[in-house]
């Protein structure tokens, strides 16, 4: 079944509408593949639960206010579990609609809620990892360079209440424009721009740039500067295991978070050519949309759930605190 060319489609990989860009005349009846949509719902599912499980413990683990006033980085990592866990709570959602073939089973009002949450949480997720990135180099520069972890570092409240209003602001136009619509006979939650091709294209480049190319951009020039200089220090100290350490650390934060968005990122930049008829609408296209993209989706996702964990488990203090958790159970 395909939408007319004022209406932007329902993502058919995904559930969300048109979030992580599905162009709008794919036609949907190739989500005929039961498998296909059976494996989105497990993966779905999987991350649902391991996401309430992984940032659950993260703020457990965080819950204390001295630790948190203690440690710069560790508030922003509460948020982003805060984040995650209102993300991994509209998973449910996202798996029933796709289990019924991405008919919208949950009335108007949620068609703009689930799918608002999910956006601004997808930004707030990616800003607060970015926040952490910048963060982290200011506190181990000023921390060796002064001796004051502190720095000139602007307040963490600040930067938090600031990366809830951009991730508010980003996710306006999905507040706005989803809605319930009847296509063949099926209600679908989709995203209606007045403008139709050219608006839908803004969106996704808007979300490509402020969601990835900007954020990524960020991280790296951090985290580079973060090795340089701690490895200046560790050499000056003889002390290399602290330079392999942070090493490590960034490698996983920065490969995971690259490897994990780029491919969504990738195909959804390929709609973008193919909305504003810079490239070909061809078969290549209509299968990476159907089978491929419904993957990247799932990575995606399960990056964004689990980046507390990811990050907590790299630092010793909540390695122990952990072993001594499943010690006393």
């Amino acid at each position: 079944m395909t939408e007319d060319n004022d209406s932007a489609c329902v993502n058919g990989s995904l559930g969300e509408p048109d979030l992580f860009g599905r162009l709008e005349d794919i036609d949907v009846t190739a989500d005929g593949s039961p498998v296909l949509r059976f494996l989105v719902c497990l993966v779905y599912s999987a991350v649902c639960a391991a996401g309430l499980v992984g940032n659950l413990l993260v703020l457990f683990f965080i819950r204390v206010k001295e630790e948190r006033r203690k440690s710069r980085v560790n508030f922003f990592v509460l948020n982003l579990a805060v984040t995650d866990l209102q993300f991994v709570l509209t998973l449910p959602f996202w798996a029933v609609d796709t289990a019924l073939d991405f008919s919208w089973p949950f009335g108007d009002a949620m068609c703009k809620i689930i799918p608002s949450v999910t956006v601004m949480n997808m930004y707030a997720s990616v800003f607060f990892l970015t926040a952490m990135s910048v963060t982290r180099y200011c506190s181990v520069s000023s921390a060796l360079t002064s001796g004051r972890a502190r720095g000139s570092c602007p307040s963490t409240k600040c930067v938090c209440a600031a990366i809830w209003t951009l991730a508010t602001v980003a996710t306006a136009p999905t507040s706005i424009f989803s809605t319930v619509s009847s296509v063949t006979g099926e209600k679908l939650c989709l995203l209606r721009f007045p403008g139709g091709q050219y608006w839908l294209a803004v969106y996704h480049i808007q979300k490509i740039i402020v969601g990835f190319v900007l954020p990524m951009a960020i991280v790296t020039v951090s985290y580079v500067k973060l090795l340089r200089f701690v490895r200046s220090r560790s050499m000056k100290s003889r002390n290399p295991k602290r330079g392999s350490r942070v090493t490590r650390s960034v490698t996983i934060v920065v490969l995971s978070f690259f490897l994990c968005w780029m491919p969504n990122h990738a195909i959804t930049l390929w709609s973008v050519l193919v909305k504003l008829n810079a490239a070909r609408w061809d078969k290549a296209y209509y299968v990476v949309h159907t089978y491929v993209f419904p993957l990247t989706v799932c990575l995606a996702h399960t990056n964004s759930c689990l980046n507390p964990v990811i990050y907590c488990l790299m630092r010793r203090e909540f390695r122990d605190k952990l072993r001594g958790l499943v010690r006393r159970r």
